[in-house]
């Protein structure tokens, strides 16, 4: 498990790597485009207000990604097991994937103690005590 770890951290800055060159690439480029009509420093503007609007961009992307929508909590819990299953996958799609990789690694590592999770999640009763 540690392995695949490490493995997913190389990954992750091999990624972070490359699309650090690749931003300085495409720098470059602009640069050799906008040079020749508004000289050197024109076009090293160009690239510093270029760099600036996307900067922009993203931190106005986070932000408004941010924010999210506020919602006034249920008060009553009407529906079944599945239907608030579903719910959540609609309404927050990205923590009903982590808990599917979370279950689907649980899965892998004890199989017995998911069905009982699941099984206690249904009836209403705790797990029982690992040993």
């Amino acid at each position: 498990m540690l392995r695949r770890l490490l493995l997913g951290v190389i990954a992750a800055a091999a990624m972070a790597a490359s699309a650090s060159v690749l931003v300085v690439a495409l720098a470059f480029a602009l640069y050799a485009l906008v040079e020749p009509t508004l000289g050197r420093a024109g076009a090293s503007a160009a690239v510093a207000g270029a760099a600036a609007l996307l900067i922009g961009l993203l931190a106005m992307t986070i932000a408004l990604m941010a924010k999210g929508k506020r919602r006034k909590p249920k008060l009553d819990a009407t529906g079944g097991v599945v239907e608030r299953i579903f719910e959540l996958v609609r309404d927050q799609p990205l923590v009903a994937i982590s808990a599917a990789l979370g279950a689907g690694l649980l899965a892998l590592r004890n199989p017995t103690y998911l069905g009982s999770a699941i099984r206690a999640f249904l009836d209403g009763r705790p797990p029982p005590k690992r040993k």
